[in-house]
Protein backbone atom coordinates (compact mmCIF):
# COMPACT_ATOMS: atom_id res chain seq x y z
CA UNK A 1 0.00 0.00 0.00
CA UNK A 2 2.79 2.71 1.23
CA UNK A 3 5.07 1.27 -2.48
CA UNK A 4 1.89 2.22 -4.44
CA UNK A 5 1.35 5.43 -2.62
CA UNK A 6 4.90 6.34 -3.22
CA UNK A 7 4.70 5.69 -7.16
CA UNK A 8 1.32 7.86 -7.64
CA UNK A 9 3.04 11.14 -5.80
CA UNK A 10 6.16 10.64 -7.68
CA UNK A 11 4.25 10.63 -10.89
CA UNK A 12 2.27 13.49 -9.74
CA UNK A 13 5.72 15.43 -8.80
CA UNK A 14 6.94 14.74 -12.31
CA UNK A 15 3.73 15.71 -13.96
CA UNK A 16 4.03 19.03 -12.38
CA UNK A 17 7.79 19.87 -12.71
CA UNK A 18 6.60 19.27 -16.84
CA UNK A 19 3.82 21.59 -16.51
CA UNK A 20 5.90 24.15 -14.91
CA UNK A 21 8.86 24.02 -17.68
CA UNK A 22 6.37 24.09 -20.45
CA UNK A 23 7.83 21.32 -22.73
CA UNK A 24 4.77 18.45 -22.22
CA UNK A 25 7.66 16.10 -21.40
CA UNK A 26 9.27 16.78 -24.58
CA UNK A 27 13.11 16.25 -25.14
CA UNK A 28 15.79 16.99 -27.97
CA UNK A 29 16.16 14.58 -30.11
CA UNK A 30 20.12 15.82 -30.53
CA UNK A 31 21.15 16.78 -26.81
CA UNK A 32 17.91 15.02 -24.47
CA UNK A 33 17.62 18.26 -22.66
CA UNK A 34 14.02 19.36 -21.97
CA UNK A 35 12.64 21.22 -24.95
CA UNK A 36 10.90 23.94 -22.49
CA UNK A 37 9.94 26.77 -24.95
CA UNK A 38 11.83 25.83 -28.31
CA UNK A 39 9.25 26.21 -30.75
CA UNK A 40 10.40 23.49 -32.17
CA UNK A 41 8.87 19.72 -31.79
CA UNK A 42 12.41 17.83 -32.17
CA UNK A 43 15.22 20.16 -30.65
CA UNK A 44 15.85 22.54 -28.24
CA UNK A 45 17.82 25.15 -30.03
CA UNK A 46 19.16 25.71 -33.75
CA UNK A 47 22.81 24.69 -32.87
CA UNK A 48 21.30 21.17 -32.12
CA UNK A 49 19.77 21.27 -35.24
CA UNK A 50 22.51 22.31 -37.48
CA UNK A 51 24.01 19.88 -35.97
CA UNK A 52 22.06 16.83 -36.04
CA UNK A 53 21.35 17.76 -39.89
CA UNK A 54 24.72 18.24 -40.48
CA UNK A 55 25.69 14.25 -39.36
CA UNK A 56 22.85 13.47 -41.68
CA UNK A 57 23.92 14.89 -44.72
CA UNK A 58 25.46 12.51 -47.31
CA UNK A 59 28.69 12.60 -47.94
CA UNK A 60 31.69 15.72 -47.90
CA UNK A 61 30.98 19.20 -49.00
CA UNK A 62 31.94 19.05 -53.08
CA UNK A 63 35.12 21.95 -52.22
CA UNK A 64 36.12 19.85 -48.88
CA UNK A 65 34.83 23.13 -47.03
CA UNK A 66 38.29 24.59 -48.26
CA UNK A 67 37.11 27.72 -50.56
CA UNK A 68 35.08 28.18 -53.50
CA UNK A 69 36.05 27.42 -56.70
CA UNK A 70 37.44 30.07 -58.90
CA UNK A 71 37.51 28.30 -61.90
CA UNK A 72 33.51 27.55 -62.25
CA UNK A 73 31.29 30.26 -63.79
CA UNK A 74 29.26 32.37 -61.73
CA UNK A 75 26.00 30.68 -62.24
CA UNK A 76 22.30 31.63 -60.44
CA UNK A 77 19.61 29.72 -59.07
CA UNK A 78 17.30 27.47 -60.70
CA UNK A 79 14.64 28.98 -59.09
CA UNK A 80 14.70 32.99 -57.79
CA UNK A 81 14.57 32.79 -53.85
CA UNK A 82 11.90 35.11 -52.11
CA UNK A 83 14.48 37.15 -50.36
CA UNK A 84 16.35 38.32 -53.71
CA UNK A 85 15.19 40.84 -55.76
CA UNK A 86 13.39 39.32 -58.72
CA UNK A 87 15.22 39.53 -61.98
CA UNK A 88 13.93 41.76 -64.77
CA UNK A 89 10.86 40.52 -66.23
CA UNK A 90 12.28 40.94 -69.67
CA UNK A 91 16.07 41.33 -70.82
CA UNK A 92 16.70 43.37 -73.64
CA UNK A 93 20.27 42.48 -75.49
CA UNK A 94 22.29 45.49 -75.88
CA UNK A 95 22.58 46.19 -79.55
CA UNK A 96 18.82 45.84 -79.68
CA UNK A 97 18.23 48.50 -77.11
CA UNK A 98 21.02 50.47 -78.89
CA UNK A 99 18.67 49.78 -82.36
CA UNK A 100 15.58 51.21 -79.98
CA UNK A 101 17.15 54.16 -78.74
CA UNK A 102 18.02 54.66 -82.59
CA UNK A 103 14.38 54.16 -84.03
CA UNK A 104 13.36 56.02 -81.54
CA UNK A 105 14.88 59.26 -81.90
CA UNK A 106 14.03 58.94 -85.76
CA UNK A 107 10.59 59.03 -85.08
CA UNK A 108 11.32 62.74 -84.08
CA UNK A 109 13.54 64.14 -86.49
CA UNK A 110 14.92 63.72 -90.17
CA UNK A 111 18.29 63.83 -90.26
CA UNK A 112 20.75 64.15 -93.35
CA UNK A 113 22.31 60.73 -93.64
CA UNK A 114 22.03 56.90 -91.98
CA UNK A 115 24.93 57.90 -89.34
CA UNK A 116 22.99 60.30 -87.37
CA UNK A 117 20.56 58.57 -85.40
CA UNK A 118 23.35 55.85 -84.53
CA UNK A 119 25.62 58.46 -83.28
CA UNK A 120 23.05 59.74 -81.00
CA UNK A 121 22.37 56.72 -79.45
CA UNK A 122 25.88 56.40 -78.61
CA UNK A 123 26.13 59.44 -77.51
CA UNK A 124 23.17 59.05 -75.35
CA UNK A 125 24.45 56.19 -73.52
CA UNK A 126 27.82 56.84 -73.33
CA UNK A 127 26.30 59.73 -70.56
CA UNK A 128 25.26 56.79 -68.34
CA UNK A 129 28.67 56.03 -68.47
CA UNK A 130 30.78 58.93 -68.54
CA UNK A 131 32.64 58.13 -64.99
CA UNK A 132 34.54 55.38 -66.74
CA UNK A 133 35.81 57.42 -69.81
CA UNK A 134 38.73 60.05 -69.83
CA UNK A 135 37.03 62.21 -72.01
CA UNK A 136 33.27 63.20 -73.08
CA UNK A 137 33.18 64.23 -76.60
CA UNK A 138 30.87 67.38 -77.30
CA UNK A 139 27.89 66.90 -79.82
CA UNK A 140 27.22 70.13 -81.69
CA UNK A 141 24.22 70.33 -83.70
CA UNK A 142 24.23 73.46 -86.12
CA UNK A 143 22.14 74.60 -89.21
CA UNK A 144 22.27 76.94 -91.78
CA UNK A 145 18.77 78.44 -90.98
CA UNK A 146 16.84 78.28 -87.77
CA UNK A 147 13.76 75.51 -88.22
CA UNK A 148 15.62 72.66 -88.74
CA UNK A 149 15.46 70.47 -85.90
CA UNK A 150 17.99 71.31 -83.83
CA UNK A 151 15.88 72.26 -80.58
CA UNK A 152 13.67 69.16 -81.24
CA UNK A 153 16.65 66.56 -80.87
CA UNK A 154 17.83 68.25 -77.73
CA UNK A 155 14.28 68.18 -76.54
CA UNK A 156 13.98 64.28 -76.90
CA UNK A 157 17.34 63.98 -75.71
CA UNK A 158 16.38 65.20 -72.08
CA UNK A 159 14.30 62.27 -71.69
CA UNK A 160 17.26 60.01 -72.73
CA UNK A 161 20.74 60.60 -71.13
CA UNK A 162 21.88 60.80 -67.77
CA UNK A 163 20.81 63.52 -65.41
CA UNK A 164 20.04 66.33 -68.18
CA UNK A 165 19.94 69.82 -67.50
CA UNK A 166 18.86 71.62 -70.42
CA UNK A 167 19.26 75.65 -70.63
CA UNK A 168 19.20 78.17 -73.50
CA UNK A 169 20.79 81.32 -71.07
CA UNK A 170 23.00 80.09 -67.88
CA UNK A 171 25.97 81.94 -66.66
CA UNK A 172 29.59 80.30 -66.31
CA UNK A 173 29.35 80.36 -62.24
CA UNK A 174 26.05 78.71 -62.32
CA UNK A 175 27.94 75.50 -64.43
CA UNK A 176 30.29 75.84 -61.91
CA UNK A 177 28.04 75.31 -58.71
CA UNK A 178 25.51 72.65 -60.80
CA UNK A 179 29.43 70.73 -61.85
CA UNK A 180 30.85 70.58 -58.40
CA UNK A 181 27.95 68.50 -56.95
CA UNK A 182 28.04 65.79 -59.32
CA UNK A 183 28.43 65.76 -63.63
CA UNK A 184 25.06 66.52 -65.15
CA UNK A 185 24.37 66.54 -68.81
CA UNK A 186 24.48 69.88 -70.16
CA UNK A 187 22.06 70.47 -73.17
CA UNK A 188 23.02 74.16 -74.51
CA UNK A 189 20.44 75.72 -77.28
CA UNK A 190 20.99 78.55 -78.88
CA UNK A 191 24.71 78.62 -78.49
CA UNK A 192 25.42 80.89 -81.53
CA UNK A 193 23.74 83.90 -79.58
CA UNK A 194 26.50 82.97 -77.08
CA UNK A 195 29.48 82.80 -78.98
CA UNK A 196 28.34 85.42 -81.99
CA UNK A 197 31.08 88.49 -81.46
CA UNK A 198 28.36 90.70 -83.43
CA UNK A 199 26.49 90.21 -81.06
CA UNK A 200 28.92 91.66 -78.04
CA UNK A 201 29.05 88.21 -76.29
CA UNK A 202 32.33 87.82 -74.97
CA UNK A 203 32.41 84.58 -73.10
CA UNK A 204 35.94 83.27 -73.21
CA UNK A 205 35.20 81.88 -69.40
CA UNK A 206 32.20 79.56 -71.02
CA UNK A 207 34.60 78.63 -73.97
CA UNK A 208 37.17 77.66 -71.16
CA UNK A 209 34.92 75.67 -69.09
CA UNK A 210 33.71 73.75 -72.44
CA UNK A 211 37.00 73.02 -73.36
CA UNK A 212 38.40 71.78 -70.07
CA UNK A 213 35.70 69.71 -69.10
CA UNK A 214 36.42 67.32 -72.65
CA UNK A 215 38.74 65.73 -69.79
CA UNK A 216 38.60 63.91 -67.04
CA UNK A 217 41.61 65.72 -65.34
CA UNK A 218 41.00 69.39 -65.69
CA UNK A 219 39.58 71.66 -63.16
CA UNK A 220 38.80 75.55 -63.63
CA UNK A 221 40.49 77.43 -60.80
CA UNK A 222 38.60 80.49 -59.45
CA UNK A 223 38.91 82.59 -56.12
CA UNK A 224 35.94 82.64 -53.95
CA UNK A 225 35.06 84.57 -50.70
CA UNK A 226 35.40 87.59 -49.77
CA UNK A 227 38.33 90.43 -49.87
CA UNK A 228 39.64 89.28 -46.18
CA UNK A 229 38.92 85.10 -46.52
CA UNK A 230 39.92 84.75 -50.55
CA UNK A 231 40.88 81.42 -51.65
CA UNK A 232 41.29 79.38 -54.40
CA UNK A 233 39.08 76.69 -55.40
CA UNK A 234 39.15 74.19 -57.93
CA UNK A 235 35.91 73.39 -59.76
CA UNK A 236 35.41 69.88 -61.61
CA UNK A 237 34.09 70.62 -65.07
CA UNK A 238 33.91 67.22 -67.00
CA UNK A 239 30.55 66.63 -67.96
CA UNK A 240 29.03 65.97 -71.20
CA UNK A 241 27.88 68.83 -73.52
CA UNK A 242 25.15 69.33 -76.17
CA UNK A 243 25.37 72.53 -78.21
CA UNK A 244 22.58 73.65 -80.54
CA UNK A 245 22.73 76.48 -83.08
CA UNK A 246 22.89 78.62 -86.13
CA UNK A 247 26.33 76.85 -87.92
CA UNK A 248 29.07 79.28 -88.29
CA UNK A 249 29.33 80.54 -84.93
CA UNK A 250 31.43 77.88 -82.98
CA UNK A 251 35.01 78.49 -81.53
CA UNK A 252 37.21 75.86 -83.14
CA UNK A 253 38.49 75.04 -79.88
CA UNK A 254 35.23 73.43 -79.62
CA UNK A 255 34.12 71.97 -82.99
CA UNK A 256 37.58 69.98 -82.74
CA UNK A 257 36.53 68.24 -79.39
CA UNK A 258 33.40 67.77 -81.07
CA UNK A 259 31.28 65.30 -82.92
CA UNK A 260 28.71 68.30 -85.57
CA UNK A 261 25.78 66.97 -87.05
CA UNK A 262 24.54 69.28 -89.79
CA UNK A 263 21.06 69.32 -89.69
CA UNK A 264 18.86 70.95 -92.43
CA UNK A 265 15.09 71.78 -93.14
CA UNK A 266 12.64 69.23 -93.64
CA UNK A 267 11.91 69.11 -97.28
CA UNK A 268 7.69 68.94 -98.42
CA UNK A 269 8.41 64.93 -98.79
CA UNK A 270 10.05 64.12 -95.54
CA UNK A 271 7.75 63.31 -92.36
CA UNK A 272 8.42 63.49 -88.51
CA UNK A 273 5.85 62.38 -85.88
CA UNK A 274 4.90 65.64 -83.38
CA UNK A 275 6.79 66.14 -80.24
CA UNK A 276 3.95 65.48 -77.23
CA UNK A 277 6.03 66.10 -74.33
CA UNK A 278 4.26 63.22 -72.00
CA UNK A 279 4.26 60.49 -74.52
CA UNK A 280 7.79 61.02 -75.17
CA UNK A 281 8.75 60.74 -71.45
CA UNK A 282 6.54 57.95 -70.96
CA UNK A 283 7.91 56.22 -73.90
CA UNK A 284 11.70 57.67 -73.43
CA UNK A 285 11.25 56.21 -69.72
CA UNK A 286 12.03 52.20 -69.99
CA UNK A 287 14.84 52.88 -72.68
CA UNK A 288 16.75 55.42 -70.38
CA UNK A 289 16.07 53.45 -67.72
CA UNK A 290 18.08 50.43 -69.77
CA UNK A 291 20.47 52.40 -70.78
CA UNK A 292 21.43 53.18 -66.79
CA UNK A 293 21.06 49.69 -65.65
CA UNK A 294 22.97 47.99 -68.48
CA UNK A 295 25.92 50.42 -68.43
CA UNK A 296 25.85 50.53 -64.39
CA UNK A 297 26.15 46.58 -64.21
CA UNK A 298 28.74 46.27 -66.76
CA UNK A 299 31.25 49.40 -67.28
CA UNK A 300 33.59 49.10 -64.83
CA UNK A 301 34.18 45.80 -65.92
CA UNK A 302 34.41 46.10 -69.50
CA UNK A 303 34.41 50.27 -69.82
CA UNK A 304 37.02 51.48 -67.46
CA UNK A 305 40.74 51.37 -69.54
CA UNK A 306 38.91 50.40 -72.95
CA UNK A 307 40.84 50.95 -76.23
CA UNK A 308 39.00 50.22 -79.03
CA UNK A 309 39.83 49.86 -82.75
CA UNK A 310 39.92 53.07 -84.07
CA UNK A 311 39.30 52.82 -88.42
CA UNK A 312 41.85 54.48 -90.69
CA UNK A 313 42.02 58.47 -90.75
CA UNK A 314 40.47 58.65 -87.38
CA UNK A 315 44.06 59.93 -85.23
CA UNK A 316 44.83 62.31 -82.64
CA UNK A 317 41.85 64.42 -80.97
CA UNK A 318 39.57 62.51 -83.62
CA UNK A 319 40.59 59.16 -81.82
CA UNK A 320 39.86 60.90 -78.42
CA UNK A 321 36.68 62.24 -79.57
CA UNK A 322 35.25 58.66 -81.14
CA UNK A 323 36.95 55.91 -78.45
CA UNK A 324 34.00 56.53 -75.68
CA UNK A 325 31.63 55.96 -78.30
CA UNK A 326 33.52 53.18 -79.91
CA UNK A 327 34.14 51.36 -76.36
CA UNK A 328 30.04 51.32 -76.32
CA UNK A 329 29.54 49.70 -79.30
CA UNK A 330 32.10 47.18 -79.13
CA UNK A 331 30.20 46.10 -76.14
CA UNK A 332 26.75 46.02 -77.22
CA UNK A 333 28.11 43.67 -80.56
CA UNK A 334 26.24 42.71 -83.13
CA UNK A 335 26.52 45.72 -86.01
CA UNK A 336 27.08 48.00 -84.01
CA UNK A 337 30.95 48.22 -83.87
CA UNK A 338 30.80 47.97 -87.74
CA UNK A 339 28.22 51.00 -87.39
CA UNK A 340 30.22 53.19 -85.33
CA UNK A 341 33.52 52.66 -87.01
CA UNK A 342 31.43 53.70 -90.77
CA UNK A 343 30.26 56.98 -88.40
CA UNK A 344 33.29 58.00 -86.96
CA UNK A 345 35.15 58.18 -90.33
CA UNK A 346 31.61 59.67 -92.05
CA UNK A 347 32.30 62.37 -89.56
CA UNK A 348 35.77 62.89 -89.16
CA UNK A 349 36.04 63.18 -92.77
CA UNK A 350 33.22 65.45 -92.94
CA UNK A 351 34.82 67.95 -90.36
CA UNK A 352 38.32 67.91 -91.82
CA UNK A 353 36.98 68.79 -95.38
CA UNK A 354 35.00 71.28 -94.18
CA UNK A 355 37.95 72.83 -92.36
CA UNK A 356 38.28 74.47 -89.33
CA UNK A 357 40.00 78.07 -90.48
CA UNK A 358 40.69 80.04 -93.13
CA UNK A 359 43.82 78.57 -93.33
CA UNK A 360 43.00 74.70 -93.94
CA UNK A 361 40.56 76.04 -96.28
CA UNK A 362 42.81 77.43 -98.39
CA UNK A 363 45.34 74.71 -97.58
CA UNK A 364 42.53 72.76 -99.01
CA UNK A 365 41.90 74.75 -101.80
CA UNK A 366 45.40 75.11 -102.95
CA UNK A 367 45.63 71.01 -102.97
CA UNK A 368 42.58 71.11 -105.07
CA UNK A 369 43.91 73.78 -107.83
CA UNK A 370 47.36 72.00 -107.77
CA UNK A 371 45.41 68.90 -108.68
CA UNK A 372 43.81 70.05 -111.42
CA UNK A 373 46.23 72.15 -113.15
CA UNK A 374 48.71 68.52 -112.68
CA UNK A 375 51.26 71.08 -111.49
CA UNK A 376 54.25 71.43 -109.16
CA UNK A 377 54.72 75.27 -108.87
CA UNK A 378 52.22 78.11 -109.82
CA UNK A 379 52.49 81.93 -109.90
CA UNK A 380 51.06 83.66 -107.37
CA UNK A 381 49.31 86.02 -109.82
CA UNK A 382 47.74 82.73 -111.40
CA UNK A 383 47.26 81.30 -107.67
CA UNK A 384 44.37 84.37 -106.78
CA UNK A 385 43.00 84.28 -110.41
CA UNK A 386 41.89 81.07 -109.86
CA UNK A 387 40.51 81.25 -106.21
CA UNK A 388 39.07 84.86 -107.09
CA UNK A 389 36.90 83.18 -109.74
CA UNK A 390 35.73 80.37 -107.83
CA UNK A 391 32.05 80.96 -107.19
CA UNK A 392 31.58 78.49 -104.25
CA UNK A 393 34.41 80.07 -102.62
CA UNK A 394 34.55 83.06 -100.14
CA UNK A 395 37.77 84.04 -101.31
CA UNK A 396 36.38 87.22 -103.21
CA UNK A 397 35.06 89.05 -99.92
CA UNK A 398 37.25 87.76 -97.42
CA UNK A 399 36.16 90.56 -94.37
CA UNK A 400 35.33 93.01 -96.73
CA UNK A 401 38.07 92.54 -99.00
CA UNK A 402 39.54 90.17 -101.84
CA UNK A 403 42.10 87.46 -101.33
CA UNK A 404 45.12 90.05 -101.97
CA UNK A 405 49.09 88.06 -102.18
CA UNK A 406 50.13 89.63 -98.62
CA UNK A 407 46.66 87.99 -97.17
CA UNK A 408 47.71 85.10 -99.09
CA UNK A 409 51.44 85.01 -97.16
CA UNK A 410 50.31 85.40 -94.00
CA UNK A 411 47.63 82.67 -93.94
CA UNK A 412 50.17 80.17 -95.41
CA UNK A 413 53.30 81.28 -93.81
CA UNK A 414 51.56 79.61 -90.00
CA UNK A 415 51.67 76.56 -91.43
CA UNK A 416 55.84 77.16 -92.78
CA UNK A 417 54.58 77.64 -96.81
CA UNK A 418 56.01 80.83 -98.35
CA UNK A 419 56.58 82.07 -101.73
CA UNK A 420 59.84 82.05 -104.04
CA UNK A 421 61.58 82.54 -106.99
CA UNK A 422 60.17 80.04 -109.27
CA UNK A 423 60.79 79.57 -112.96
CA UNK A 424 57.49 79.14 -115.13
CA UNK A 425 58.16 78.47 -119.25
CA UNK A 426 61.78 79.93 -118.87
CA UNK A 427 60.73 83.23 -116.93
CA UNK A 428 61.52 83.84 -113.48
CA UNK A 429 58.17 84.82 -111.04
CA UNK A 430 57.04 84.49 -107.49
CA UNK A 431 55.16 81.96 -106.39
CA UNK A 432 54.28 78.18 -104.47
CA UNK A 433 55.93 75.36 -105.33
CA UNK A 434 54.55 71.71 -103.63
CA UNK A 435 57.95 70.22 -102.79
CA UNK A 436 61.07 72.05 -100.82
CA UNK A 437 61.22 72.80 -97.14
CA UNK A 438 58.79 75.59 -97.60
CA UNK A 439 56.71 74.03 -100.02
CA UNK A 440 52.66 72.91 -99.58
CA UNK A 441 53.33 69.26 -99.48
CA UNK A 442 54.11 69.08 -96.15
CA UNK A 443 51.21 71.36 -95.05
CA UNK A 444 49.01 69.09 -96.71
CA UNK A 445 50.37 66.05 -95.28
CA UNK A 446 49.55 67.42 -91.65
CA UNK A 447 46.71 69.56 -91.97
CA UNK A 448 44.50 67.53 -94.18
CA UNK A 449 42.54 64.62 -94.27
CA UNK A 450 43.92 62.12 -97.46
CA UNK A 451 42.96 62.70 -100.63
CA UNK A 452 40.51 60.81 -101.69
CA UNK A 453 40.89 59.78 -105.84
CA UNK A 454 40.62 62.43 -107.34
CA UNK A 455 40.89 65.12 -104.31
CA UNK A 456 38.08 67.24 -103.35
CA UNK A 457 38.54 70.54 -102.35
CA UNK A 458 36.43 72.53 -99.72
CA UNK A 459 34.70 74.80 -102.55
CA UNK A 460 34.26 73.98 -106.63
CA UNK A 461 37.79 75.35 -107.66
CA UNK A 462 36.87 75.98 -111.43
CA UNK A 463 38.89 74.12 -113.92
CA UNK A 464 42.60 75.65 -113.96
CA UNK A 465 44.12 76.36 -117.75
CA UNK A 466 47.43 75.09 -117.97
CA UNK A 467 50.06 77.59 -117.15
CA UNK A 468 52.29 79.17 -118.82
CA UNK A 469 55.08 77.08 -117.91
CA UNK A 470 53.17 74.38 -120.23
CA UNK A 471 54.66 76.95 -123.28
CA UNK A 472 57.35 74.60 -125.37
CA UNK A 473 59.87 76.97 -126.62
CA UNK A 474 60.25 77.31 -130.15
CA UNK A 475 63.42 75.76 -131.66
CA UNK A 476 66.17 77.72 -132.35
CA UNK A 477 65.56 80.48 -135.13
CA UNK A 478 68.44 80.92 -137.86
CA UNK A 479 68.04 84.29 -139.37
CA UNK A 480 65.92 86.99 -138.49
CA UNK A 481 62.15 85.68 -139.84
CA UNK A 482 60.56 82.12 -139.40
CA UNK A 483 58.00 80.41 -141.57
CA UNK A 484 54.74 80.17 -140.48
CA UNK A 485 53.29 76.46 -140.29
CA UNK A 486 52.27 74.51 -143.21
CA UNK A 487 48.36 75.12 -142.75
CA UNK A 488 48.13 77.76 -140.83
CA UNK A 489 44.51 78.57 -138.50
CA UNK A 490 42.76 81.53 -138.17
CA UNK A 491 43.09 83.61 -135.02
CA UNK A 492 42.05 82.04 -132.31
CA UNK A 493 39.20 83.80 -129.85
CA UNK A 494 39.85 85.77 -127.12
CA UNK A 495 39.72 82.65 -124.46
CA UNK A 496 41.89 79.98 -123.03
CA UNK A 497 42.56 78.04 -125.38
CA UNK A 498 45.66 77.10 -127.47
CA UNK A 499 47.36 79.49 -129.12
CA UNK A 500 47.32 78.99 -133.06
CA UNK A 501 48.66 82.67 -134.28
CA UNK A 502 50.44 82.39 -137.24
CA UNK A 503 53.93 84.27 -136.83
CA UNK A 504 56.26 84.48 -133.86
CA UNK A 505 59.42 86.75 -133.63
CA UNK A 506 61.43 86.35 -130.82
CA UNK A 507 62.61 90.03 -129.82
CA UNK A 508 63.91 91.52 -127.02
CA UNK A 509 61.31 94.13 -126.71
CA UNK A 510 58.58 91.73 -126.66
CA UNK A 511 56.42 91.23 -122.47
CA UNK A 512 57.73 87.56 -122.07
CA UNK A 513 54.10 85.82 -121.81
CA UNK A 514 52.82 85.54 -118.06
CA UNK A 515 49.32 83.36 -118.27
CA UNK A 516 46.33 82.63 -120.21
CA UNK A 517 48.83 80.98 -122.74
CA UNK A 518 48.96 77.25 -123.69
CA UNK A 519 50.99 75.28 -126.44
CA UNK A 520 52.31 77.41 -128.88
CA UNK A 521 52.51 75.49 -132.17
CA UNK A 522 55.30 74.25 -133.94
CA UNK A 523 57.39 77.10 -136.11
CA UNK A 524 59.89 76.30 -138.77
CA UNK A 525 63.53 78.09 -138.53
CA UNK A 526 63.41 78.77 -142.23
CA UNK A 527 62.92 81.96 -144.16
CA UNK A 528 60.21 81.96 -146.43
CA UNK A 529 57.11 83.73 -147.51
CA UNK A 530 55.25 84.93 -144.81
CA UNK A 531 58.29 85.91 -142.63
CA UNK A 532 58.45 88.09 -139.43
CA UNK A 533 57.36 91.91 -139.77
Amino acid sequence: MSADLDTTLTAIDSAINSAADGDGGRACVKCGDPLRNSPSEDFCSEACQATWLTERTAGPPTDAGSAPNEQLPDQGPARALGWLAPPPATAVEPAELLDRVAAFISRFSVFPDQHCAPTLALWYAHTHAVQYFYTTPRLILDSAEPGSGKTRVLEVAQYLVAKPEMTISITTAAIFRMLAVGPVTLLFDEIDAVFNAKGGGNNEDLRALLNAGYKRSATVARCVGDASRMKVERFPVFAPVALAGIAGGMPSTITTRAITIHMRRRAPHEHAEPFRERKVETQAAPLREALAEWLDRVGADYLAGAEPDVPDGVADRAAEVWEPLLAIADLAGGHWPETARAAAVHFVRTASTAGTSIGTRLLADLRALFHVAGVDRMATTDILAELLAAEEASWADLDGRPLDPRRLARELARYGVRPGPIRIGGQPTKGYQVGGPTGLADAWARYLPPPDTPPESVTSVTAVTPQVRHVTAPDPVTGTSVTPPVEPSPPAPPQRTRVTDATVTPRASVTPLTRQVTDVTDVTATNGPGGAR
